[in-house]
C-alpha cells in the first residue's frame, strides 16, 4: 500500500466517524420528521430538501473559507457545530414533551409512538437545529476530500480517493447498523436516542482533530477575501465542470431515493416488520467490498470512462426495485418480494457508485490549483445540491400519489387500492437514469476533443 501522511489517515478516520453519525440519522430522517414531529410526507420532503440542498450548496463557500482559515481550524469548527446539532435533535422531543406538546402511547405492536404535534408550530423549531448540522457538514464535505487531494500526489490520487471512499462507506455501514436495533426495540423513541450516538461520534472526531491532526500542506492559508472571491468567480464560471456536476446529479437523484423514498415505501408495502436500515446498509457494504478492486481494474481508464460504466448500471437498479411490487410470490428467501428486490437494486446502486464517486472526486481534485483544493472539492459536491433538493420534493409527492400513508384510509382494502401502482415511483427514476447516460457520453466526447 502507498505510504500516506498522518494527516491523511486522521482525516479519513474522522470522515468515518462523521459518516456514521450522519447516515445513522439521515436514513430515518423522514421517519423522525413524520412519526416524532408530525410532519406530512410532503412537508417532510420539503424540510429534507432544504436541509440536503443547503448541506451541498454551502461547501462551495465553506470550502473557500477553509482554504483561508486552514483545514484544521475548519474541521474543529465543523465538528463543534455537528455535536451541538445532533444533541439538539435528541433533546428537542424531550423539551416538547416537558412543555406538554408531545404525548406517548403504545401501539398494538408495542412500539412507542409520539402524538400531539400535528399542526403545532413548535415542531418547526427543528429547522434551526438542522441548520447547525447543515453548516458543520458543509465544511466536512470540502475539507476532508480537500485533505486527500493535498496529501496525495498525481500518482497516488486515485488510490487515495478509493481509500477515502471506503472509509466513507464503513462509516455509513456503521451508522445504519445501529438504526434497526433501536427502532425495533424502542419504537419511535429509538429515532430520538439515535441522535445521541451521532453526537458522541462527532465529538470524538473533534477530539481526534484537536490532538492528532498535523499537516505541512498549508497552501492558501491567510489569503485575502478578495482572493477568495476571485477563486469563487473563477470556479463558478467553469462551464465544463458545471456541466459534469449537473449530469452526475442524475445519479445522485436516483441514489438519493434510498433515503427519501425507500424507508417509507418498504414499511408501507412490505409491512412494519421490514428493516429499511438493514436494506440501506447493502449499499456501503458493496462499496467497501468493491471500491478498491474497481479502482484497480479501472486505473488505466480515464475518470469519465469509469463514471460512464457506473451510470449504465443505474437504470437497472431502479427497474429491479420496481419489480418487487409486481411479483405474485409471498416471499423470496424469507423476505417480502418488495424488500428482496429493493436489496438487489440497492446492491447494484452500490456497485455503480464504486465506478462513479471516487473517480469523480479525483477528476475535480486534478482541476484544483494549489491552495484551492477546498474550494474545488466543495464545488464538486454541488451535484448533491441539485439532486437532493429535487429528490426530497419529488419523493414527497410521489409517495403521496402512488404509495400514501396507510393511516389516511378507513380500511386496508382502501389503502391497497390507492397503492396498487406504487412501483410507478421507480419507473420514473429509471427514466431519469436513462437520460443521464447519453448526457455523460456526450460530455466525455466533447472533453476528449478539448483535451
Amino acid at each position: 500500500m502507498n505510504k500516506f501522511s498522518q494527516a491523511f489517515w486522521v482525516a479519513n478516520t474522522v470522515e468515518l466517524l462523521e459518516r456514521a453519525a450522519y447516515y445513522g440519522v439521515f436514513i430515518v430522517i423522514t421517519l423522525y420528521l413524520s412519526r416524532v414531529l408530525g410532519f406530512s410526507d410532503v412537508q417532510a420532503g420539503f424540510i429534507g430538501a432544504f436541509f440536503s440542498a443547503g448541506l451541498y450548496l454551502l461547501p462551495l463557500f465553506s470550502g473557500a473559507l477553509a482554504d483561508k482559515i486552514g483545514f484544521r481550524n475548519a474541521m474543529l469548527l465543523a465538528f463543534a457545530l455537528l455535536t451541538a446539532g445532533y444533541v439538539g435533535l435528541g433533546l428537542l422531543p424531550t423539551f416538547l414533551s416537558s412543555a406538554g406538546l408531545v404525548s406517548y402511547s403504545d401501539s398494538v405492536e408495542g412500539r412507542t409512538e409520539f402524538h400531539g404535534l400535528i399542526e403545532h408550530p413548535a415542531r418547526w423549531s427543528i429547522v434551526p437545529i438542522m441548520m447547525l448540522i447543515m453548516l458543520g457538514g458543509s465544511f466536512i464535505k470540502s475539507v476532508i476530500s480537500g485533505t486527500v487531494a493535498r496529501e496525495t500526489t498525481t500518482d497516488t490520487r486515485a488510490k487515495g480517493f478509493a481509500i477515502f471512499y471506503m472509509m466513507v462507506n464503513i462509516g455509513a455501514f456503521t451508522g445504519k447498523t445501529v438504526v434497526e436495533p433501536l427502532r425495533k426495540s424502542m419504537g419511535d423513541t429509538g429515532l430520538v436516542v439515535l441522535n445521541y450516538f451521532s453526537a458522541t461520534a462527532v465529538f470524538l472526531a473533534f477530539l481526534l482533530i484537536l490532538m492528532m491532526y498535523k499537516s505541512q500542506k498549508n497552501e492558501g492559508e491567510g489569503k485575502s477575501m478578495s482572493e477568495v472571491w476571485r477563486g469563487l468567480v473563477k470556479v463558478l464560471s467553469n462551464g465544463r465542470l458545471l456541466a459534469l456536476i449537473i449530469i452526475i446529479s442524475g445519479f445522485w437523484l436516483v441514489q438519493g431515493q434510498m433515503y427519501t423514498t425507500m424507508p417509507k415505501y418498504v414499511l408501507r408495502m412490505a409491512g412494519e416488520g421490514a428493516a429499511p436500515g438493514w436494506y440501506a446498509n447493502v449499499n456501503p457494504l458493496i462499496v467497501v467490498l468493491c471500491v478498491n478492486f474497481v479502482t484497480h481494474i479501472m486505473r488505466k481508464r480515464k475518470a469519465i470512462s469509469s463514471m460512464l460504466v457506473g451510470m449504465c448500471i443505474l437504470p437497472f437498479s431502479a427497474f429491479l426495485m420496481a419489480t418487487g411490487n409486481l411479483m405474485s410470490a409471498e416471499t423470496i428467501l424469507g423476505l417480502h418480494p418488495v424488500a428482496f428486490m429493493m436489496i438487489v437494486g440497492i446492491a447494484l446502486q452500490g456497485l455503480a457508485e464504486t465506478f462513479i464517486s471516487p473517480r469523480y472526486l479525483e477528476y475535480f481534485s486534478l482541476q484544483a490549483p494549489a491552495g484551492e483544493e477546498g474550494l474545488y472539492l466543495g464545488f464538486s459536491h454541488l451535484h448533491s445540491f441539485f439532486s437532493w433538493i429535487v429528490a426530497f420534493v419529488v419523493s414527497g409527492f410521489l409517495l403521496d400519489t402512488f404509495c400514501p400513508e396507510p393511516n389516511k384510509f378507513a380500511s386496508h382494502e382502501a389503502w391497497a387500492a390507492a397503492a396498487q401502482n406504487a412501483h410507478y415511483i421507480w419507473f420514473i427514476f429509471v427514466g431519469i437514469a436513462l437520460i443521464a447516460i447519453p448526457a455523460l457520453f456526450i460530455f466525455s466526447k466533447i472533453s476528449e476533443k478539448r483535451e
